[in-house]
């Protein structure tokens, strides 16, 4: 194969005339053909695939695993996920949502209706081999997490036009309504919520979709598409002036996190094996948002370490049970009035000059 030569023109004018030079040089970015192609991957997706690895081998060990210490690690991912995708609303994006948990009982209902009606008319009476359980367990994730997102276009259409706190007041109505229409439906339980639902939740699953979760977020805000949901947080103003559709970030940003959110309630419904819709109040909505207050609006790392704080605060203050809620109290007041910010609220490597 000859050689690849490269060249430049330059132009010198006089007086006169012009003269045109030509310079050519052996070019020295060739990169010698090895006879395969290659297709270089992105370090993202590299450590998605590193991280679902490492599930797949924490599963495999997780008979050695304590059980009490095992539900509590399953615990904090299901929490990472909740933060996570409400971050990328209440922290990328600059809404605040207090609906979150009206997604997560969506995704736990829907999830849990497949599981428990359509499940057993699928695998059978003996219950299928372990391969289809765990698709089976997939599909009813993906439905609970597809029911989320519509459940969250249905309500961010009409009401992502408002700002501050009265979208913080249409989504805690949200909330509340999802509550009181499972309350009141005797085919999904009433009052007493679903039970026997299938124990299928295992640590892979939970520590694949945090991953997923954080892979989808952190992807999504750091590409030229997601520059739009930061341009929304910073100035919605300016970024509708310069022709952003700000509506249809805050749509997007709302349906990613409800779908995220739907996931999570339905690896917590077949995690505890049985869902309330008191398991789904305004109080676990205040309890994800604390998550994300504390780790830093719109820093994913710091989220994340906030979710694993304040899920095992109450584990740990356990040993002192009558006075542990006060003390999580008092312990979060001292955070947000010494750290506002933010308790994890820092960047990683040297800002750029």
């Amino acid at each position: 194969m000859p050689p690849c030569l490269c060249g430049s023109l330059q132009t010198q004018s006089t007086p006169r005339h012009a003269t045109l030079r030509v310079h050519v040089y052996p070019c020295p970015s060739v990169v010698k053909y090895s006879g395969f192609p290659t297709f270089p991957v992105p370090k993202p997706h590299l450590y998605l695939l590193a991280a679902l690895l490492a599930a797949l081998g924490i599963s495999h060990f997780s008979d050695r695993i304590d059980p009490y210490h095992l539900d509590v690690l399953t615990g904090i991912g299901i929490n990472i996920i909740l933060a996570v995708s409400l971050n990328l609303v209440n922290g990328y994006t600059g809404q605040f949502s207090l609906g979150h948990a009206g997604f997560m009982s969506v995704g736990a209902y829907l999830a849990a209706a497949v599981s428990l009606f359509l499940g057993p008319k699928l695998l059978g009476p003996e219950g299928g081999t372990a391969l289809q359980q765990g698709c089976m367990f997939l599909a009813a994730l993906v439905a609970g997490g597809l029911g989320a997102a519509f459940a969250g276009l249905v309500v961010g259409v009409p009401s992502l036009r408002l700002k501050g706190d009265y979208l913080a007041l249409v989504t805690l109505g949200f909330g509340e309504i999802i509550r009181v229409i499972f309350q009141n439906v005797e085919f999904l339980g009433g009052a007493l919520g679903l039970n026997g639902i299938p124990a299928y939740t295992t640590i892979f699953w939970v520590l694949a979709f945090v991953a997923l979760a954080v892979f989808v977020v952190t992807c999504l805000v750091n590409s030229t598409y997601g520059r739009g949901f930061l341009a929304t947080h910073d100035d919605e103003i300016a970024a509708e002036a310069v022709g952003l559709n700000t509506t249809h970030y805050k749509i997007v940003a709302f349906v990613i996190g409800a779908f995220f959110a739907g996931t999570a309630g339905g690896l917590y419904g077949h995690f505890k094996m049985t869902i309330t819709p008191t398991g789904f109040d305004f109080t676990k909505s205040v309890e994800i948002v604390v998550m994300v207050i504390m780790g830093g609006m719109g820093n994913t790392l710091g989220v994340i370490l906030a979710a694993v704080l304040l899920t095992l605060l109450p584990e740990l203050l356990r040993p002192i049970a009558e006075y542990r809620m006060i003390i999580y109290s008092l312990l979060l007041i001292i955070l947000m009035l010494v750290r506002p910010q933010g308790l994890f609220n820092f960047k990683l490597g040297k800002a750029k000059t």
